[in-house]
């Protein structure tokens, strides 16, 4: 055996050696090696390279060169580089020289490129560079480039300059910053300001310093520290030093040094003088007083003289003279009598002076006092602040305690598992020693086996070369070899494996541990190197705050000192009070006259009863029958409006307490602050006011009904009516008396309350002579039925409040207590964690009363139908939807305890959850403290867990994700990360499945870089089951737990979850655990919530914020951080992929400025009160879409007060002048904005909430920082990427998406998709690979997949029905598979194919095809996914696709297609010639009144001014409707809204009898709404088939005033209110009606023919005006057609035609006839000198126009041969306000104008074929396309026009062919 094995070795080597040495052979022979700078060329010979010198080497066959020198490159380094030019020398060779751009230095050489061509040397620049040679830097830049080694250099004036000022950023050669702004200033901005501090680079937060400027000689510049002037001290350098004075002087402070007799030997502060000892004068007490000498340091004697007079050094007595002068002066008798007198005067000032000391001395110390006062509420407040910080040190320290004995316990368990770590470590080394020994052995002996072999190999050669081997022999060595192979083939080593697996196993445990336990003790370690700083500087902190503690207590110990002198102040009160018991004796003396007024007033009273009495006396006698039922009537109409008036007041008090609702819902974010959220919750408590609110006045109204009962019951047993009323009248007079008692102490209005009690009896006389008239004015009406119907309504109204109220007091009780335990607990975190868990209880309460409630306030509103009732019912629904959206986006966790559970609200449409369920959250669990163990997660499903559901647990210490179909469970465990091995953070984890398919994800952060690693697993469900189906009254969602009623499936039956969950998002919706329906043993003061990094995942730490359409930012008073200047800048940047939403807007009052995406573009609207009205931008510029899923700046620039540039990614893209205004705004809102705001003007009612990502918004370059606003509502932190992705797609029929991806639909192929249509046919997936077609379809309903010939058809018919439906085509190697909605399967087998997938590209589509046959899909296609080879299937982005044509990747309606696609083909494709400003046709849609769609497009320049406005004064959102049958608006999406129930209201003004003013009806008019006016009586009437109603009013209302109409539809009951007050009502037979109507809606007026089956008159246009038409609360704005409408002018008015400046013009009917002989005769009273009057159009070479230029009129004709024309100039002028009388004849080729009796006349070519026809007649303009390119100006007629003839008839516009535009029939304007 041996030696068969040794020559089976030698064969093997001797082969090996054959074929080396024919490798080599061939080696040799081929290949051959070039010396270096030399290749190998073809011929296999070595030629030198062709480098021109500039490189060594090149390559071998090539030749190409390697490593190009001297800046050539180039293959055979042939070129130079850019920004080198070639110098060829005489040899032919060349070097490579700078560009000289500015000087050919290498140093100076700043040029990109250069080229050379002649003389001419041209540069391309580097950036920052500027010039023909690049001799300048470019604006931004410094630096000067001709000098040698300088260079431009960017401005670095740390992001400190104005914006605004680029060009002039910094000084162009020094770098100096030119433009400083925000307090800052240095040569680089790197400073605050002198007098501002703070950090002007990273901050940019200068602030003014506080420093007093008097005192202070500097600000430091960075701490805002205050340096003082000599002598003056302070914090703010606000006094002079102890000592020191002049402080007013501001040069400082002066010491001030008193005598020795002074008391102090300083001066005071304040009065700077010294408090002198007796005896001791002067300022500094240097000297004696007069009388007095023996100056010493305690004073001075006084003189023991007669007079008093004595030498002040020795006290020797002097004579009167000496006294006076210090020398001797021999003066007269009459010197010293004067002497004598100035002596007396000088004792007398003495004296004088004495008291005004005293008085100094007071003032000092009042002085003195106000200062010590000053400094104790400074201390107070510093003492109240220090408190404060000590308490949150306290806390903090007492945190950080906690904290380091919970470090220091760990550290000892650290230290013990070291310790057997250290004894497992040796002994992992000594058995390691041990494997390394065995190794060692091992190997030597296979070393030593080697030699052996080698040995017996060396012997077998030398063996065969010198001897044969014997057969015999040979033959036993093969057996023997045979029998050692069988015997290690047999050999069987199985027994020993599972022994080395366990050893391998308990190794890698073993390392896995070390490894865990060396990276705890790593995060150990460097976790207390932070600690121990920390606890440094609070160490520090609290010394010092025990510093200041000191000081302020002895601040407080001086100031409490100084208290007591206030005392002084007591006895001053009490003067005052003497005197102000002396004022109220006075008082008394008042009310005493008061009362006597009282009594003339009772007498009054007693004469008044008399009156009384004989009236019913005389009544008694006429009629006493006719009395009693006309004083019940009264009494019941009385009691009627008095109820009214309580209604009335009701709704005040209702829309009240909607304010203070609104006002505590904006104390509420989304940040994740649990007490804000609780300010949220207050609002509920303005519920339960309301509800008592609504309590009281059902009490009320019963009361009343009651007392008006017994009043009825009174009243048939007598006869008195007026008895009572008099006892009313004398206990308001008594009630009057204990008011006035009341008023004791407002002495002051004692007069008032006199004067209004002689009123009130002057009214009491004036009320009882009304109730006589009126008592002869009463009438019959329905006031019992209205009596019952009140009473039902007030027992109704209190019955529901009671209920209700019920309901709503356990939370009122609740919020009592979270009030209470936060007092209690001073704002503690038990306390605040107890409320946290109130508010979701609360939440959940709420969530289940709320439909209740909502129900009860349906029924109010049906009782008590008032417009201001709904409207403030409506607004709190508006506010219980916020505050729900608020408290799903909570973001804050809840930690489990092994024991609790949440019930979490499910997604509100579980339809959406069918196709596509997606869950994302946060989750963190610590395997150090909490062992792993199998746990329950989370799960969606019914109760029992019976039917489809889907949860996620840990199993094994892996997450598990499981979900059921309706099939078997699919588990889908995440095994490439064990929890155990998750950091003790919060990792994201996310679950999503799509169809049958499952995935889930796992986040985990890194804990010291931004790295994260991601997981991801998948998996699949069998069957054919796809849709997640949910029964809404059986789904629950829980969280952490299982409730009580809930029963898990056993694969989530497991122990509850122990760590910290956040919910994120459900599918795109942000949710969270506080927006709990149940808790379960959640108690948070045991287990506090865990704090969540918010920076820790990559997609948070930008910050941005995430608004869902519902939201909205609010900045209040913005200039905060920056002020309204020349430029004011706002900017904003923002990712979206919708169509429509705001991103800011600004209202205040009438103004408004507002910037929205509409239909994917920007557009810009705004109005300060311009006199033309808004000024608006709307352009389809391509700059101006930003939808597109990516990141835009914008920024609006308000420049001047008279200019709007807006900018898009820092490009300017346009420009709007307007009148010079100041921007009038303070607050602005971001994203969206409230109701309330959007409803307030008809402009922004159509505006909606952003759907999108705002990462940042600034005014004037500050940012600001949303979530912190405090009136910020309904927005998130972050931006999932999953919020930018399109999965919905919109197909209008006429176009499709197409893509490329690497698929094969023939062999292997699975693709689902949701669709929803409502037409029977159309293409859903297309594709083609030559003649092969892939596709899947409807056909007459049915869904078809056709597969290269290939036909399978669903059974149904019928999936055409408006509803969501979901398909899924499978392709396999057997057999197409088709299943709709998981019931409708079908299946064909498939031939066999020799096709393979060649792995390429492959072109698909959606919707529709550029090649397919079939009609291309109408609907919606949403949640697509296809198998693609190169990415696991997820749902299909169609934001990336790029084939886009005429979808719509936002809006998925059912019925119409979206606004953006219907506006697409809605561009005005008529000629605009120069001089046309405006375009007037039938078909241009119209625009609100002083609205221009172009803000370019303004009209032409006028030269002559006119005496009229152009645009006379209107009432704001009224049109006035011409009564015609052309005059009225149409309006389209109205019919879907109304038919079930309508809430329509509008307000109307007219002076006609009859008029139809709303008609609404479908095609067979069988269905039907209108509103008419007949007998000037208002008449309501609905109807379909045979049922409907008509309530028609009593009163009329065609008086000329505006008056509010609302009209309701609810089922079969309608309601007709008119101004607020009068209520009809009746009911139609039968059950509920559905008005099937269709679009349009009619206002004003009904074309031809139309509405007359069901008005039963004869229907006539409404004459009059329509403002604030309403649907449901929401106005009704942007008319889909306009005929004949204007606005409704105010002042007077006369009769004629009015063409306004919007443009119209009016058709005459085609029964006139412009033959050879035609003349028409007009008066035309102008507002504008330019416009066309007239218009006849035979050809394009046939016409005659007659149009005013410049106060011009000028006649333009064209008989087919040539043109010609005149015209005529009045001597007045056509514009100054009169009315003029025009009149044109054209005879035969003659054309004659008269204006004013001036007339002129041209002749034109004869023509011979010229006939008699009847061509259309335009008056006022003409559509662009007729009127002829020779007009000087081609708008229409701006003025009035009466009294139009042709040929002699006159002709009347209301019958008119036509009346299109902005044309008023019958009334113009006179002013």
């Amino acid at each position: 055996m041996a030696s068969l094995l040794l020559r089976s070795v030698c064969i093997l080597g001797i082969l090996s050696a054959l074929i080396l040495a024919a490798y080599s052979q061939q080696f040799n022979s081929v290949y051959r090696v070039c010396a270096r700078g030399f290749f190998l060329s073809e011929q296999n010979s070595c030629l030198p390279c062709n480098c021109k010198g500039h490189a060594d080497s090149c390559e071998d066959i090539t030749g190409i060169c390697t490593e190009c020198q001297d800046h050539t490159v180039g293959d055979f380094c042939e070129q130079c580089e850019d920004s080198f030019l070639p110098a060829f020398l005489p040899d032919g060779t060349f070097v490579c020289s700078p560009c000289a751009c500015p000087l050919s230095l290498e140093s100076n050489n700043f040029a990109t490129h250069c080229d050379k061509r002649g003389d001419i040397l041209r540069c391309v620049c580097q950036e920052g560079y500027v010039g023909h040679y690049c001799e300048r830097c470019t604006p931004g830049y410094y630096g000067n480039p001709m000098q040698l080694g300088d260079s431009c250099k960017k401005c670095d004036c740390n992001g400190n300059s104005d914006p605004n000022l680029i060009f002039n950023e910094c000084n162009n050669v020094t770098g100096q910053c030119l433009n400083c702004w925000g307090n800052t200033a240095g040569d680089n901005c790197e400073r605050c300001a002198p007098g501002f501090y703070g950090d002007a680079i990273s901050a940019k937060d200068c602030l003014e310093c506080l420093c007093n400027e008097c005192g202070t000689a500097s600000c430091d510049d960075r701490t805002g520290v205050c340096h003082c002037k000599p002598g003056v001290t302070g914090h703010l350098c606000d006094k002079c030093e102890e000592g020191y004075s002049g402080f007013s002087s501001c040069t400082g402070c002066r010491r001030c040094e008193c005598a020795s007799a002074a008391m102090r030997a300083t001066c005071h502060p304040l009065t700077h003088n010294c408090q002198c000892r007796p005896g001791a004068g002067g300022r500094y007490c240097e000297r004696c007083l007069p009388g007095f000498w023996d100056y010493s340091p305690s004073g001075c004697k006084k003189c023991d003289c007669p007079e008093e007079n004595c030498d002040m050094h020795t006290g020797e007595c002097l004579p009167e003279a000496s006294q006076i002068s210090e020398c001797n002066i021999n003066c007269d008798a009459c010197i010293w009598n004067l002497i004598g007198d100035i002596r007396q005067s000088n004792k007398t000032l003495d004296k004088v002076r004495n008291r005004v000391l005293n008085i100094s001395t007071g003032a000092a110390a009042n002085d003195r006092l106000k200062y010590y006062n000053y400094t104790a509420h400074r201390l107070q407040a510093q003492f109240k602040g220090w408190r404060n910080t000590s308490a949150e040190m306290r806390s903090d320290t007492g945190q950080l305690e906690e904290l380091m004995e919970e470090l220091l316990t760990d550290m000892e368990l650290l230290a013990g598992e070291e310790d057997a770590l250290k004894s497992l470590g040796e002994r992992v080394d000594e058995e390691m020693l041990e494997s390394s020994m065995l190794a060692k052995t091992l190997s030597a002996n296979l070393s030593s086996l080697n030699v052996l072999i080698e040995d017996m190999i060396r012997d077998w050669e030398l063996y065969s070369v010198h001897q044969e081997l014997d057969p015999e022999v040979k033959r036993q060595k093969m057996a023997e070899a045979e029998q050692i192979l069988g015997w290690m083939r047999n050999l069987n080593l199985s027994p020993k494996e599972p022994l080395a697996t366990d050893e391998s196993s308990e190794a890698h445990e073993l390392l896995r541990r070390v490894r865990q336990l060396e990276k705890t003790l790593m995060t150990t370690k460097g976790r207390l190197s932070p600690v121990w700083e920390v606890l440094g500087r609070f160490t520090s902190k609290l010394s010092q705050a025990q510093g200041l503690l000191n000081i302020a207590e002895d601040s407080l110990q001086q100031t409490l000192s100084k208290y007591k002198t206030n005392q002084l102040k007591l006895l001053r009160r009490e003067a005052q009070q003497h005197r102000l018991k002396e004022t109220y004796d006075a008082a008394d003396q008042t009310l005493v006259t008061t009362g006597e007024i009282i009594s003339v007033a009772n007498l009054t009273i007693i004469e008044v009863e008399d009156i009384v009495m004989n009236v019913r006396q005389q009544h008694a006698e006429i009629d006493g029958a006719k009395v009693l039922l006309e004083s019940k009537t009264e009494k019941l109409s009385q009691s009627d409006r008095d109820l009214v008036l309580k209604a009335e007041d009701h709704a005040g008090e209702l829309e009240r307490h909607a304010e203070e609702l609104q006002y505590n819902l904006k104390g509420s974010d989304v940040n994740g602050h649990v007490q804000k959220a609780l300010n949220a919750l207050n609002v509920y408590d303005n519920i339960v006011k309301y509800i008592d609110d609504a309590d009281i006045t059902g009490l009320t109204t019963l009361n009343i009904s009651s007392k008006t009962h017994d009043a009825i019951d009174e009243l048939n047993s007598q006869l008195n009516v007026l008895s009572p009323q008099s006892d009313n009248v004398f206990k308001e007079a008594a009630s009057l008396r204990s008011e006035q008692i009341e008023v004791e102490n407002v002495v002051l209005d004692n007069k008032k309350y006199i004067e209004e009690t002689n009123e009130m009896t002057e009214s009491s006389s004036k009320k009882l002579a009304k109730i006589i008239s009126d008592i002869s004015a009463i009438q019959k009406d329905r006031t019992p039925r209205r009596l019952q119907f009140t009473q039902e309504v007030a027992e109704g109204t209190l019955n529901r409040s009671a209920e209700v109220l019920q309901m709503v007091t356990p939370i009122l009780k609740r919020v009592e207590e979270w009030n209470d335990n936060m007092k209690n607990e001073a704002y503690s975190p038990a306390a605040f964690d107890r409320t946290v868990m109130s508010a979701g209880k609360a939440v959940e309460d709420l969530s289940e009363i709320m439909p209740e409630l909502l129900n009860k306030m349906r029924v109010v509103e049906e009782k008590r139908p008032v417009n201001n009732v709904s409207t403030n019912i409506m607004k709190i629904r508006e506010l219980i939807a916020q505050a729900r959206s608020i408290a799903k986006k909570v973001q804050v966790s809840m930690k489990f305890n092994g024991q609790s559970a949440v019930e979490v609200h499910p997604h509100s449409n579980l339809d959406e959850l069918k196709t596509v369920t997606s869950i994302s959250f946060y989750i963190r669990v610590d395997p150090d403290k909490d062992p792993i163990e199998d746990r329950f997660l989370l799960y969606l499903g019914d109760k029992q867990g019976r039917k489809d559901y889907m949860g996620l647990a840990i199993k094994n210490d892996n997450l598990v994700y499981v979900y059921n179909l309706g099939g078997d469970d699919v588990e889908i465990p995440l095994s490439s990360k064990p929890v155990s091995s998750w950091p003790a953070v919060f990792n994201l984890v996310k679950v999503e499945r799509l169809g049958r398919h499952g995935k889930v994800f796992l986040t985990v952060p890194s804990q010291d870089t931004t790295a994260e690693q991601k997981f991801i697993q998948k998996g699949e469900a069998d069957g054919i089951d796809s849709l997640f189906d949910l029964d809404p009254r059986d789904t629950v969602f829980i969280v952490g737990g299982v409730t009580a009623d809930v029963k898990l499936p056993p694969a989530l039956s497991l122990a509850p979850f122990v760590g910290c969950i956040e919910l994120e998002t459900l599918n795109s919706d942000v949710i969270s655990l506080y927006n709990f329906k149940e808790l379960h043993k959640m108690d948070v003061m045991a287990s506090v919530p865990c704090p969540r990094h918010k920076l820790a995942f990559s997609q948070s730490r930008v910050t941005s914020y995430l608004f869902d359409g519902t939201g909205y930012g609010l900045v209040q008073n913005i200039e905060r951080r920056g002020k309204i200047g020349i430029v004011t800048r706002y900017d904003i940047e923002v990712r979206t992929v919708a169509n429509n939403g705001i991103l800011f807007l600004m209202v205040n009052e009438a103004n408004f400025f507002v910037l929205e995406l509409k239909n994917g573009f920007l557009h810009l609207m705004y109005d300060f009160g311009f006199t033309n009205g808004p000024v608006v931008m709307e352009n389809n510029l391509p700059k101006l879409q930003i939808n597109d899923a990516r990141y835009h700046e914008v920024s609006v620039i308000y420049h001047h007060s008279k200019k709007v540039i807006l900018l898009v990614d820092r490009s300017h893209v346009k420009s709007m002048e307007n009148e010079k205004k100041p921007l009038p705004f303070s607050d602005i809102y971001i994203g969206g904005a409230p109701s309330s705001i959007l409803l307030s003007r008809p402009e922004l009612s159509s505006l909606v909430g952003l759907k999108g990502c705002v990462k940042g918004f600034q005014f004037q370059k500050k940012d600001f920082s949303l979530l912190e606003e405090p009136g910020t509502i309904g927005i998130s932190s972050g931006c999932p990427e999953e919020s930018f992705m399109s999965r919905k797609v919109y197909f209008t029929g006429e176009g499709y998406l197409g893509s490329t991806a690497k698929i094969s639909p023939f062999q292997s192929f699975e693709g689902g998709l949701n669709f929803r249509t409502l037409q029977s046919n159309g293409l859903l997936f297309y594709h083609r690979d030559g003649s092969d077609e892939f596709s899947l379809s409807l056909e007459n309903g049915a869904v078809v997949l056709h597969s290269k010939g290939t036909r399978v058809k669903s059974h149904k018919k019928n999936y055409n029905d408006g509803r969501s439906h979901f398909l899924v085509a499978t392709v396999s190697n057997q057999k197409y598979e088709l299943v709709i909605d998981d019931k409708d399967k079908q299946e064909k087998k498939k031939p066999a194919s020799t096709s393979q997938s060649d792995n390429t590209q492959m072109t698909f589509y959606y919707g529709g095809s550029p090649t397919s046959s079939i009609q291309n899909f109408t609907g919606c296609i949403s949640y697509a996914y296809i198998s693609r080879q190169d990415r696991d299937i997820e749902p299909e982005d169609f934001q990336r696709y790029t084939e886009n044509v005429q979808v719509s990747l936002q809006d998925c309606p059912l019925e119409n297609p979206p606004d953006s696609l219907l506006n697409k083909d809605s561009r005005d494709s008529s000629r605009q010639r120069p001089g046309h400003s405006r375009k007037v046709g039938r078909d241009e849609p119209s625009l609100p009144h002083g609205l221009k769609s172009n803000p370019l497009d303004v009209p032409e320049t006028e030269v002559a001014s006119c005496y009229l406005s152009s645009r006379p004064r209107v009432t704001r959102y009224a049109h006035h409707y011409g009564g015609s049958a052309h005059s009225h608006h149409e309006y389209t999406s109205i019919a879907k809204a109304v038919r079930d129930e309508s809430h329509f209201s509008l307000s109307l003004k007219t002076r006609s009898a009859f008029g139809l003013v709303f008609y609404l009806a479908d095609e067979s008019e069988e269905n039907f709404m209108a509103l008419f006016l007949t007998h000037g009586r208002l008449v309501f009437m609905f109807g379909s088939g045979q049922n409907g109603i008509r309530i028609r009013t009593k009163e009329k209302y065609n008086d000329g005033q505006w008056h509010d109409v609302v009209f309701i539809r609810g089922g079969s009951i309608g309601r007709l209110i008119i101004d607020s007050l009068t209520v009809l009502e009746d009911r139609a037979p039968g059950g509920n009606i559905s008005l099937l109507v269709q679009d349009p809606l009619y206002v004003g007026g009904v074309p031809p023919e139309q509405a007359q089956k069901n008005i039963q008159m004869s229907v006539s246009g409404f004459s009059g005006c329509v403002r604030s038409l309403q649907l449901n609360g929401r106005w009704v704005t942007s008319a889909t057609h306009s005929f004949a409408v204007t606005p409704c002018y105010e002042g007077p008015s006369e009769p004629g035609t009015y063409f306004t400046e919007e443009g119209g013009y009016v058709l005459l009917d085609d029964s006139l006839n412009s033959g050879q002989r035609f003349e028409l005769v007009m008066e035309v009273r102008p507002r504008v000198a330019t416009g066309v009057l007239l218009h006849i159009f035979t050809g394009e070479k046939r016409y005659l126009t007659m149009y005013m230029y410049q106060n011009k009129v000028v006649v333009v004709g064209n008989n087919g041969i040539r043109e010609f024309s005149t015209h005529v100039s009045p001597r007045q002028g056509i514009c100054d306000g009169n009315w003029h009388k025009i009149t044109v004849i054209r005879d035969g080729n003659m054309v004659q104008l008269d204006v004013d009796s001036e007339v002129n006349r041209v002749m034109g070519p004869v023509n011979q074929t010229a006939q008699s026809t009847s061509s259309p007649v335009f008056i006022g303009g003409a559509p662009d396309s007729l009127l002829p390119e020779s007009l000087l100006s081609g708008r229409g007629y701006t003025g009035c026009i009466r009294n139009l003839s042709v040929n002699e008839f006159p002709v009347s516009f209301s019958k008119a062919a036509l009346v299109s535009g902005a044309v008023g029939v019958g009334t113009c304007p006179a002013a």
